[in-house]
């Protein structure tokens, strides 16, 4: 019978009474207990441990969305492409996730769900915080977050700064020549196709070796919202999965508000250009 391994013959350190330990580094007792149920339903651990993990994921969104922007702002592109990259990456995660939440049945959500009363993933600061970055800039959401004055008041910080589409407009009327109307650098509303933006795209993809940055960036803003277009999708179909039709917790109309949202374009010309090549 072999003895079993011991990993201090390997080097490995094994007393952390003075050393800070892996746990200790993550915080790993307070992740842990953050997780409180308000149900004896089997289900609702699942469900907070879906929406708390997807929080840190969007956490981490806003994390390398802000160094995109510094990146775009310095003309860095090759590490800020790198960064683009990564995000569209966690959306992948984040889609994953879904498929683990449709395991919860119709009849397995009825057993907890008076328990979460008017709370509801529509109320996420971190998801608006991402959607102002991008540029769906809706200021009619942001009564949700006024209960949280830091909350709002991260809200409000964050649309005084250029969003990274806007940051992507001053590249391409700065490398191409074609200038934009004023509108479309408005901080305080989504951004709305136009026509001399979807012309300078199509200068880009029409000469790609002469704009090569631009023509990457651009890609990279493509998957990028075709990954967070996945994420809104795998949404509807997860809550009529679960829900049907039924009012959301928040008071939303359920489905029908989230497929008001897969209308939502971010990068509008990005996608309309590609029919006139």
């Amino acid at each position: 019978m072999t003895d079993a391994h011991d990993p201090s013959k390997d080097g490995a350190h094994m007393s952390f009474r003075r050393d800070m330990s892996y746990g200790d580094y993550l915080q790993i007792d307070r992740i842990l207990s953050a997780q409180t149920p308000l149900s004896d339903a089997h289900d609702e651990m699942l469900f907070i441990i879906q929406h708390q993990t997807s929080e840190l994921w969007l956490r981490l969104v806003l994390h390398e969305l802000n160094a995109v922007r510094t990146g775009l702002q310095e003309r860095r592109y090759q590490p800020t492409f790198k960064i683009l990259s990564r995000v569209t990456r966690i959306f992948d995660q984040l889609n994953s996730a879904w498929d683990v939440l449709r395991t919860m049945t119709p009849s397995d959500y009825s057993t907890f769900r008076e328990s979460l009363g008017r709370s509801s993933g529509f109320q996420s600061h971190q998801y608006r915080l991402i959607e102002y970055a991008l540029g769906n800039r809706n200021t009619k959401l942001m009564e949700v977050h006024e209960h949280r004055p830091e909350l709002h008041a991260m809200l409000v910080e964050e649309l005084e700064r250029p969003s990274l589409y806007h940051l992507a407009l001053d590249i391409l009327t700065e490398t191409t020549g074609v200038g934009f109307s004023a509108d479309i650098y408005r901080k305080k509303a989504p951004h709305q196709h136009d026509p001399d933006v979807e012309r300078a795209w199509s200068l880009v993809y029409r000469d790609t070796e002469k704009y090569w940055n631009l023509y990457e960036l651009a890609e990279k803003l493509v998957d990028l919202e075709d990954y967070f277009r996945r994420w809104r999708f795998n949404h509807v179909t997860t809550v009529e999965r679960v829900i049907g039709f039924k009012r959301g917790t928040g008071g939303t109309s359920g489905v029908k508000y989230l497929r008001k949202m897969l209308e939502v374009e971010l990068f509008p010309e990005l996608w309309s250009v590609r029919g006139g090549l």
